[in-house]
């Protein structure tokens, strides 16, 4: 795992705030640049330093939008509009490759508009590759590994938010956990290999069964949850009845003969973490106990 280590030193003369890494250029960069290597020092997320950046490159270009693309994925400026011609930039420190900069923008870049650019981006690359290894080891802790679904870790701890949320505001949701019937033989039967792409196919089936505002996890094997904002019991049946439609569509799953098991509840107001689970976890008992293949309520 990468140790991000985001350092800073005062320049006697100025009085700003900087990378050690940034002294290398620091004598030729204008004083804008200095003032925006310090806002940019403020946040690690990328789309706020996107945003504080676009207000600088302004200053130089009509850009209409702004975006990064980096191996963790695009992120952009706050109402970022991408309609208009695409101009990219390959980002590079000491021969580390962060991504392509875009500026989107309805004229022409000259020559002298992208060197005026390319400068302005001396201020940008340190505090983005701090952001860039601040959000790659948040994405470990977080992440799962195959899927690329949220693990165990952040499924507690949204869990917790989501309760507290219900308690203060009474905004209640539903718990849904899942489990592949069968899933052990295609390990047993076909190898990990096949066992891995029945998992990382089973995922996309779930991110595409829920809307924007649900959650999906992994919590490793082949266990499953669903944080669905809507207490409402048609609403949960009408997605385990989705994602089992999906399950029985699918020739992958279908093909080592893979199904799913499913059970839900709704938040209560006295509800903590354990007894949701646990109500969720003895409908997903009850579905298996009734033949598999089905949803169960509790």
């Amino acid at each position: 795992m990468e140790n991000v280590h985001i350092l800073t030193q005062r320049i006697p003369t100025r009085g700003d705030y900087l990378p050690f890494s940034n002294e290398q250029f620091v004598d030729n960069i204008p004083d804008p640049a200095h003032r925006l290597v310090e806002q940019l020092q403020t946040t690690l997320q990328l789309d706020e330093q996107l945003t504080l950046f676009a207000e600088f490159a302004k200053r130089i270009i009509k850009l209409s939008g702004l975006q990064f693309h980096s191996s963790l994925g695009v992120a952009q400026m706050k109402e970022s509009d991408n309609q208009h011609t695409p101009y990219s930039f390959d980002l590079e420190v000491n021969g580390e490759h962060l991504g392509q900069l875009v500026y989107f923008c309805q004229y022409q870049l000259s020559s002298s508009i992208q060197g005026k650019l390319c400068h302005l981006h001396n201020a940008l690359l340190y505090p983005l590759r701090n952001a860039l290894m601040y959000n790659r080891v948040l994405q470990l802790a977080t992440k799962d590994a195959l899927t690329g679904l949220n693990n165990r870790s952040q499924f507690n701890d949204n869990l917790a938010q989501k309760l507290e949320r219900s308690r203060r505001h009474h905004r209640s949701f539903s718990l849904m956990l899942l489990d592949l019937d069968h899933f052990k033989a295609v390990n047993d039967i076909h190898g990990h290999k096949a066992g891995d792409e029945v998992l990382v196919e089973f995922s996309h089936i779930l991110q595409q069964s829920i809307r924007a505002t649900d959650s999906v996890y992994r919590f490793g094997g082949d266990e499953f949850a669903v944080l669905i904002d809507d207490p409402e019991f048609p609403t949960n049946k009408l997605i385990a009845e989705r994602i089992m439609a999906a399950v029985k569509n699918c020739s992958l799953l279908a093909k080592f003969g893979v199904t799913a098991s499913i059970g839900f509840t709704l938040a209560a107001s006295h509800d903590c973490e354990n007894v949701i689970f646990s109500r969720a976890d003895k409908g997903l008992y009850k579905a298996k106990a009734a033949g598999r293949n089905c949803a169960h309520a509790v």
